[in-house]
C-alpha cells in the first residue's frame, strides 16, 4: 500500500525521529556536529526557521517554524544525507531511521512554550547534566552564553524575545515538565483548528495590512484579524517588529475589552 503524503502547512512542527530499533545513531562529538551542521545547511536551504533542538545518542528533537510547504523535502535531506554519512563511517547498510520521521502540527500556544521546555529538559531526564545549558547537543547551550548565538538560532523564538537577558531564559526554562503535562497539551493541540491546508500563508499579504499604519488601536486591531486568519504570533511580531509576548498581550487586552 502507498505511503499517504504527508499534509504540510506553514506553522511549527514538532519533529522527533529515532534510530532504527532503538539504536544509537550518534557515537561521539564528529556525530553531533555533523548532524547539527547539516541542520543549519538544511535549514538555510530551505527557508526554514529553528527554534529549539536537542539531539540524544538514538534520537533526536526539533522544533522548527515551515514558511513553505517543503518539510518532507527538509527531512529527507536531513535524514539521508546523515546515514549516509553514518553508514560509511561506521561500515554498516541498511536503514539508519525507525520508519519515517514523526511530526506534530503545534496549533496550541500554550503546547508551544511547553514543548520548548520539554525537548531542553530531555538530558536532564536522561541524567546526562544537571542543568540545559550543561548539554552541548541542544540549542539552549547556546542560548545560555551571550555573543555566541550561532547563524541557525538567530531567528529562534527564544533569541528574539529574550535576547541576552540570560536571567528571563533562565525564568523561561526552570519549569520542569513531566511527560503527562506534554501529552495533555499535545491532545488540546490537537483540538485547535488548523490553517486551512489549501491556503499558503502570504508573507507580503501581511506586510501590506500594517503598512503605513502609525495609530496603534488600529494595529491592534489588524493584529487580532490577522491572527485569527491564521498567522502565527510569531510571524505577526516578526513582521511588525515588536515581540511575540507583546503580540500575545496585545491579543489578550482586545478579547477582554471586547
Amino acid at each position: 500500500m502507498a505511503r499517504r503524503p504527508r499534509i504540510e502547512i506553514a506553522g511549527y512542527y514538532h519533529i522527533i525521529n529515532r534510530g532504527v530499533e532503538k539504536r544509537v545513531v550518534f557515537y561521539d562529538k564528529d556525530d553531533f556536529e555533523y548532524f547539527i551542521d547539516l541542520l543549519s545547511i538544511g535549514c538555510k536551504k530551505f527557508n526554514i526557521t529553528l527554534h529549539n533542538y536537542c539531539i540524544m545518542n538514538n534520537h533526536y528533537h526539533l522544533l522548527i517554524e515551515l514558511i513553505e510547504e517543503n518539510l518532507s523535502k527538509f527531512m529527507r535531506y536531513l535524514n539521508a544525507t546523515y546515514a549516509i554519512y553514518f553508514n560509511k563511517k561506521y561500515k554498516r547498510v541498511g536503514h539508519l531511521w525507525q520508519g519515517r520521521f514523526k511530526s506534530w502540527y503545534v496549533a496550541n500556544e500554550a503546547y508551544l512554550y511547553i514543548l520548548m521546555r520539554y525537548i531542553e529538559q530531555n538530558p536532564i531526564k536522561a541524567k546526562i547534566v544537571e542543568k540545559i545549558e550543561y548539554y552541548p547537543y541542544s540549542s539552549s547551550f547556546y542560548f545560555f552564553k551571550k555573543d555566541i548565538i550561532p547563524e541557525y538560532l538567530e531567528n529562534s523564538w527564544i533569541v528574539k524575545t529574550y535576547g541576552e537577558n540570560i536571567k528571563e531564559i533562565e525564568d523561561f526554562f526552570i519549569l520542569e515538565i513531566d511527560r503527562e503535562d506534554l501529552l495533555e497539551l499535545k491532545k488540546a493541540s490537537s483540538l485547535v483548528a488548523a490553517p486551512d491546508i489549501n491556503k499558503k500563508i502570504d508573507i507580503e499579504k501581511l506586510k501590506k495590512v500594517f503598512d503605513g499604519i502609525s495609530d496603534k488601536k488600529i494595529r491592534n486591531k489588524h493584529i487580532v484579524e490577522a491572527c485569527n486568519q491564521g498567522y502565527s504570533q510569531y510571524l505577526i511580531a516578526k513582521t511588525i517588529g515588536i515581540s511575540q509576548p507583546a503580540v500575545n498581550k496585545i491579543i489578550k487586552n482586545i478579547i477582554v475589552i471586547t
